[in-house]
């Protein structure tokens, strides 16, 4: 049996890691260990090798268990946690029926904790970094920032930037096309300048920036925070191409899909990151590959509440680059990794008689490292390799789902789980143990966020289109 205690790992100096396998780019390597210093990966080599060259350091053997990257969620709302099973049986496009009343509600310590609260589902689930795409609470966005933070998380942090309000993103009063709507765009900008400034040098928040979708913002703050994001080295957030819907109105504003409308305004680019992306036309996948644009494949969102799924396959295919993302559906990487492969697989796979729909590694990679590429943290995390940050989980091969291994990437995404990682680092420090934070209290957040989401979503004027299951079978047992 393993005895390791989380006391071996929480150490506050340099830490040398020796497990049974490490999960590199080219896959499982036996026989390897890791030096963790400062944050990042000191060294990854033969554990031999690294003892040698370290004599200082005590090795902590890890038998039985798996060192890996830390999975990426390329996508998240974190405050919008008080009501992620509101979308339940929904149809699509219920932002404007769910999420926007929900925030709306939320007061400094709701945001907090719900924030909190999502970052410790995360962590949870083995996600090293979530990628919020922007809060519509009516709070300082530093209140997710600390949430993040306070809980351990490594997190890219969108801010807002619409300047169009009107019933399409169901913000409120539309925009005239008059100075006023000049000055908003201008002070969007500003805004988004000084976010982009506020968290430099942070070991753990990212700054991005986010529009809501492409209608909620004018071509003068689509390009301006292209451009900004462009200079800062960060993303631009946009939900893009995920429903029937936002492709019709778009056609019927501008003559073209929302992508393409994009495209023509000079704000596709390595700086934007494409929530969904789920409708894309042969045309748009050219475009995403020749822009350099990156993506955000949501498996599960499209199975609760979107209209189809990614074509990710393709993309992989043609080097479009994208990660994975829950949309706040469900903290866990493994089974992320999991939809991201049966999505394909229902969805194209089953069609065309393709039995591998990417295989093992193809879903790995981009919950890992193409997930930190294409969040803008490629350079940071997303890999075990010298100098990138040490965010990594110890998963256990013991459990019986993989102990008789014959391939781990493929057992990885079919038949990981989150009660089989037994630790998880970012920035090189124990963050969680066994599922409970290291640090604080984490049940004692849960009871403050249960009391919390009761008033919240009480107060909201939530409209919901589908009764809840005891609801739904009564209808059904009266008919």
């Amino acid at each position: 049996m393993n005895q390791l205690t989380p006391d071996l790992l929480d150490a506050p100096g340099p830490l040398l890691l020796v497990p049974d396998a490490v999960l590199l780019p080219e896959g499982p390597v036996g026989g390897y260990a890791v030096v963790v210093a400062d944050g990042s990966f000191r060294a990854v080599g033969p554990a031999e090798e690294l003892a040698r060259t370290h004599p200082g350091l005590d090795a902590v053997p890890l038998p039985g268990h798996l060192l890996m990257p830390g999975f990426v969620d390329a996508h998240h709302h974190l405050t919008q946690s008080f009501g992620s099973a509101l979308a339940f049986g929904e149809p699509s496009e219920i932002f404007r029926r769910v999420w926007v009343p929900l925030e709306g509600a939320l007061d400094e310590e709701a945001a907090y904790v719900a924030a909190k609260l999502a970052a410790l589902e995360a962590l949870r689930g083995g996600f090293t970094t979530v990628t919020d795409a922007g809060t519509r609470a009516r709070v300082d966005v530093d209140v997710v920032a600390s949430a993040a933070r306070d809980a351990g998380i490594r997190c890219v942090l969108g801010l807002v930037c619409n300047d169009v309000q009107d019933d399409a993103t169901g913000d409120g009063p539309g925009t005239t096309g008059s100075a006023e709507d000049t000055v908003r765009a201008t002070a969007v900008l500003e805004g988004a300048e000084k976010h982009l400034a506020r968290y430099d040098g942070d070991p753990l928040i990212h700054p991005s920036l986010a529009v809501s979708i492409p209608e909620a913002a004018t071509p003068t703050v689509l390009q301006g925070t292209a451009r900004l994001a462009a200079e800062a080295g960060t993303t631009v957030q946009i939900h893009l191409n995920e429903h029937l819907a936002g492709v019709e109105r778009s056609l019927l504003r501008h003559g073209l899909r929302p992508l393409e409308h994009l495209h023509r305004i000079g704000a596709l680019g390595p700086q934007l990151l494409a929530a969904h992306a789920t409708l894309l036309t042969p045309r748009e996948l050219t475009l995403l590959a020749d822009t350099g644009t990156a993506v955000s494949y949501n498996p599960v969102a499209s199975a609760w509440k979107g209209n189809a799924v990614a074509p990710a396959t393709t993309m992989a295919e043609r080097d479009i680059r994208f990660g994975l993302g829950t949309d706040g559906t469900r903290g866990d990487g493994f089974r992320l990794a999991d939809a991201a492969e049966f999505a394909q697989r229902i969805a194209y796979g089953l069609a065309t008689g393709d039995s591998s729909c990417g295989a093992g590694w193809t879903w790995l990679e981009h919950a890992t490292a193409g997930g930190a590429d294409a969040v803008g943290l490629g350079a940071r995390t997303g890999t075990v390799a010298p100098g990138l940050a040490a965010d990594f989980l110890l998963v256990d091969l013991t459990h019986p789902e993989l102990a008789l291994s014959w391939d781990v990437p493929w057992e990885l995404v079919r038949r990981g789980n989150r009660d089989q990682i037994t630790a998880v680092f970012v920035a090189g420090r124990l963050r969680l143990w066994h599922g409970r934070p290291v640090g604080w209290d984490g049940p004692a957040l849960v009871r403050r966020a249960a009391e919390l989401a009761r008033t919240t979503v009480e107060k909201a004027p939530i409209t919901r289109a589908h009764p809840t299951s005891a609801e739904a079978r009564q209808r059904s047992a009266a008919l």
